[in-house]
């Protein structure tokens, strides 16, 4: 028996599953495990996800200390994530999906354009990709 948060779990799967439970989280660890960001740069990175989602999302991510927020004291104010070093972790977890969702979509689809994927928006996938070669 495991317990996080006065939670009590019977697997460490069951954890991870509960911290990231959905879709947004693991794409907003994705892109800052590229370093720090700012809200607008994951927002455009992301695309699809609302500003009020991934403010839900980035404070959920927070709450069980997977990301870090730092405010500046300056005017405009201005507010990056970064990674802590557990969310830091998941970088081996995370490019291991990104290599099995590519041989997936190989597999069962078609890439219909590969741009995203080799662009600064994507960066990480570019490694990854010239590592598979080998």
């Amino acid at each position: 028996m495991y317990t996080v948060n006065e939670k009590e779990y019977k697997c460490p799967v069951s954890i991870t599953l509960d911290v990231f439970n959905d879709r947004w989280k693991l794409a907003i660890i994705w892109y800052l495990l590229d370093g720090k960001k700012r809200f607008k740069e994951l927002h455009n990175n992301i695309g699809e996800i609302t500003q009020k989602t991934l403010t839900v999302k980035l404070k959920e991510l927070e709450e069980k200390n997977i990301i870090t927020r730092t405010v500046y004291a300056q005017v405009p104010p201005k507010v990056e994530y970064s990674l802590t070093p557990i969310g830091q972790k998941l970088q081996l977890t995370l490019d291991e999906m990104y290599k099995w969702g590519l041989e997936y979509v190989k597999d069962n689809g078609k890439i219909l354009d590969d741009t995203n994927a080799s662009s600064k928006k994507c960066q990480r996938s570019k490694k990854i990709e010239e590592d598979m070669k080998k």
